[in-house]
């Protein structure tokens, strides 16, 4: 089956690699352009660009498929099937149309639960017990596609947004091969979703990761564990802002109003919140490393006597 693969960040590199390590035929490889990263904005290519490079397959990144010739490469191309996994770029309906079996999308929520941009934050921030993969038959509308399959796992207490996203790649790569398996056979079943049951994680912004501590301990717990590590969840204790990583929600509270610090010791940060404390283990102040609460405060006890944003 004669595939072409659309996808960008490491997540989509282990679909890719998992399409590869099952020996199907990868005519070409469309990502995201190269783009600025670090300090540096040095030009950086996408982890999937370089893996097609490093097994001499094309690689083509148009910005989107209104851009002159985009969709006259992949017609040349005559691709069975396109594989999209966290691309970037919304499909237009002639190239959802183009494969013999359509465009199949490897996405990291149970459909139609989280559709969007940023479904494993939102399933850590919004305390869900579960989440998973699922694999669907692109259509017009953002992952409304009908699904082929789906795999759940559960979300640990102590699971971060990075630890989750891994865990998901992994078993999307898996997924993938197995709904590619289904469909070569004629064996896939394509099931409509309910859409009365579909929620929509919205692409992160930066100010949607600042951590008040009036809000409900265990949500605050979420929502620094769903942000970890990147955007990272931060709040201002006193003046400075510090980035908070690693927490742990605390089924207990104490007299202290929410955002003081009830203490420092080698286990992490112990800062109240609203019915509850929440444990932070690492942080990261301006300009500095990300480090163990434990070290940050020890080297700045001063900052102890502060309270963090309420």
């Amino acid at each position: 089956m004669k595939t072409v693969f659309m996808g960008t960040p490491d997540f989509a590199d282990v679909s890719f690699k998992a399409l590869l390590d099952g020996g199907y035929e990868v005519a070409a490889v469309f990502t995201r352009p190269d783009s600025p990263k670090n300090r540096g904005m040095k030009l950086s290519m996408p982890p999937v660009k370089e893996t097609a490079i490093a097994h001499g397959i094309p690689v083509y990144q148009p910005k989107n498929f209104k851009e002159e010739g985009a969709f006259e490469v992949l017609k040349a191309l005559s691709p069975d099937v396109v594989v999209v996994a966290s691309y970037g770029v919304i499909l237009p309906q002639r190239v959802l149309e183009l494969p013999k079996y359509g465009c199949i999308n490897v996405h990291a929520s149970l459909l139609p639960k989280y559709r969007g941009a940023s479904p494993i934050n939102a399933a850590i921030i919004d305390g869900c017990g579960e989440t998973g993969v699922t694999i669907m038959k692109m259509a017009k509308g953002i992952d409304t596609g009908d699904m082929i399959c789906s795999k759940s796992l559960p979300i640990l207490p102590d699971d971060t947004y990075g630890a989750l996203h891994d865990k998901l790649a992994d078993m999307g790569g898996e997924l993938l091969l197995h709904a590619l398996e289904l469909i070569e056979r004629g064996e896939a079943v394509y099931t409509k979703q309910d859409d009365s049951l579909s929620c929509y994680a919205h692409m992160i912004e930066k100010g949607d990761a600042e951590i008040v501590f009036s809000e409900n301990a265990e949500k605050v717990s979420c929502r620094i564990r769903g942000y970890d590590p990147a955007p990272g969840a931060y709040s201002y204790l006193g003046e400075e802002k510090i980035k908070l990583f690693s927490a742990v929600y605390c089924d207990d509270s104490t007299e202290k109003a929410p955002g003081q610090i009830i203490g420092c010791g080698k286990n992490g940060l112990l800062v109240q919140a609203e019915g509850g404390t929440v444990l932070i283990k690492e942080v990261q102040l301006s300009g500095k490393k990300r480090m163990s609460a434990a070290d940050c405060f020890r080297g700045r006890p001063q900052l102890l006597e502060k309270s963090f944003k309420a």
